[in-house]
């Protein structure tokens, strides 16, 4: 398997602290946020990372990463040339993937935990994908997952009214059709292409699993889950609980 972090963007929301530097770098804990992504993946023995990041930043990002032999990995790097949505960033990473199995993080969430056991559940799967669940109290940010019993039954984009409490959170597993899939999704009303969009073709097959994230998790997208991102961080030195 092969690791993608996508970590594009104009990250508006957080201006600005983004006039100057992009939403990735910016400290949690005592690192560049960014890092996060890469020690997950070295945790979890993905040593073969690819980084999506925008034209302006791109140097910044290398500057800070470097070729990944601080963290035991190979970096490769990619631009993003226009902000068209999570699953058009992720297109760059086609000739990346090469036909493997890709796991893919967005480079501003902060997990308490390693994600590898879900990556090792994933592995297990001989097709499809599966997305990560975190009961939160603010849903109509994120893309909101409707469950029954065994499975992932609907997937809202920032619902106005969420069915549950249950966000898609930023990391997301998927065999090497994914590609095919994202090139039969349309822009959205945002005038992107929607990962949301990719997971729902998965779940019309039945073949979107899901798990459940342990311990705290945060998107640092605002000044308030930034904060949440920094005190998790602060609090165990940066360090990933196993």
């Amino acid at each position: 398997m092969k690791g993608i972090i996508l970590a594009g963007g104009k990250g508006s929301r957080l201006a600005p602290l983004t006039e100057v530097t992009n939403k990735h770098l910016l400290p949690v804990g005592k690192e560049p946020m960014i890092w996060h992504s890469v020690k997950q993946f070295a945790i979890a023995d993905i040593r073969d990372i690819l980084v999506v990041t925008s034209t302006s930043h791109m140097g910044d990002v290398v500057n800070s990463l470097g070729s990944g032999k601080r963290f035991g990995c190979e970096l490769t790097y990619r631009v993003q040339e226009k902000p068209n949505g999570i699953a058009g960033a992720l297109a760059l990473g086609e000739q990346f993937a090469r036909g493997e199995k890709i796991i893919v993080l967005l480079g501003d969430n902060i997990f308490e935990y390693s994600i590898r056991p879900h990556i090792e559940a994933f592995a297990q799967q001989i097709i499809g994908s599966r997305v990560l669940l975190k009961e939160v109290g603010d849903p109509e940010r994120f893309a909101v997952a409707a469950l029954d019993e065994k499975r992932i039954i609907e997937i809202e984009e920032k619902p106005k009214n969420p069915k549950t409490n249950y966000a898609v959170v930023g990391c997301y597993m998927y065999d090497d059709r994914v590609f095919d899939f994202i090139r039969k999704i349309d822009l959205s009303d945002r005038g992107e292409f929607e990962i949301t969009a990719v997971n729902d073709l998965y779940r019309q097959q039945n073949q979107l699993e899901f798990s459940f994230v342990c311990g705290q998790w945060a998107d640092a997208g605002t000044f308030q889950s930034l904060g949440e991102a920094n005190h998790l961080l602060l609090s165990n030195n940066n360090k990933i609980l196993s």
